[in-house]
C-alpha cells in the first residue's frame, strides 16, 4: 500500500470532518516527576476495552489557505484513511489539534507520515517545536508519541473533571530542538 500525504484544500471539503473510530484501551501511561524530569511506566489492563471519542466539531474551511492552521490527509487509492490538524500556538509551537487514523490503517506508518508533515509545516513557519495533549488511557497514542521522539512535559489531573472523561489525566508532550 502506498499512502500519499496531502495538504487539505478546498477541493477536499467533503473529506473533513471525519467521523471518529473506536480505539483499544490496553492500559495507561503513568507519569512520575522527580523534580527535574518526567519518567513514565505502563499499567496494562487484564482485559482491553474500546473507547470512542465524540466527533470533533470544527469548520474545515478554517484550514484552507490559512497561514496559522493546516490539515493533512493520508490518502490511499483516492480515499482518506487518516488526518492531522495543526495550528500555531502563542508559544511558537505547532500544536497538534487532532490525529486520527482509520482502524484498518493503524500501525502501518500513516501516523508517522502525518506527523512528519506537521513537523515540516512547523519548520516552514519557523516555529520552535511541536506540542500536543492526549490522555493517560490512550496508551497506544502515548507509545507512538514517545517513539516519535516527543517528551512528556507536564500533566493535568483536573482538566477533565467536569467532562465525561472524569478521572483521566491530560498528558502534554513536546517535540523540541535539542
Amino acid at each position: 500500500m502506498v499512502y500519499n500525504i496531502v495538504r487539505f484544500d478546498i477541493s477536499m471539503l467533503a473529506l473533513l470532518p471525519r467521523p471518529q473510530e473506536p480505539f483499544e484501551i490496553i492500559g495507561r501511561l503513568v507519569p512520575i516527576y522527580n523534580g527535574q524530569e518526567w519518567k513514565v511506566y505502563e499499567e496494562l489492563l487484564d482485559t482491553p476495552r474500546e473507547k470512542l471519542y465524540p466527533d470533533d466539531s470544527f469548520d474545515p474551511m478554517t484550514y484552507i489557505d490559512n497561514p496559522d492552521e493546516a490539515a493533512f490527509l493520508a490518502m490511499l487509492d483516492g480515499n482518506c484513511v487518516g488526518s492531522l490538524r495543526v495550528c500555531k500556538r502563542w508559544n511558537k509551537n505547532a500544536f497538534i489539534d487532532d490525529l486520527a487514523i482509520d482502524r484498518a490503517h493503524r500501525g502501518k506508518g500513516v501516523g508517522t507520515m502525518l506527523m512528519n508533515a506537521a513537523v515540516d509545516w512547523g519548520k516552514e513557519h519557523e516555529l520552535y517545536g511541536v506540542s500536543l495533549e492526549t490522555q493517560d488511557w490512550n496508551l497506544r497514542a502515548c507509545r507512538f508519541y514517545l517513539k516519535y521522539g516527543f517528551k512528556l512535559g507536564g500533566i493535568d489531573r483536573n482538566v477533565y473533571d467536569a467532562h465525561v472523561y472524569r478521572g483521566e489525566t491530560a498528558l502534554y508532550f513536546y517535540l523540541l530542538p535539542e
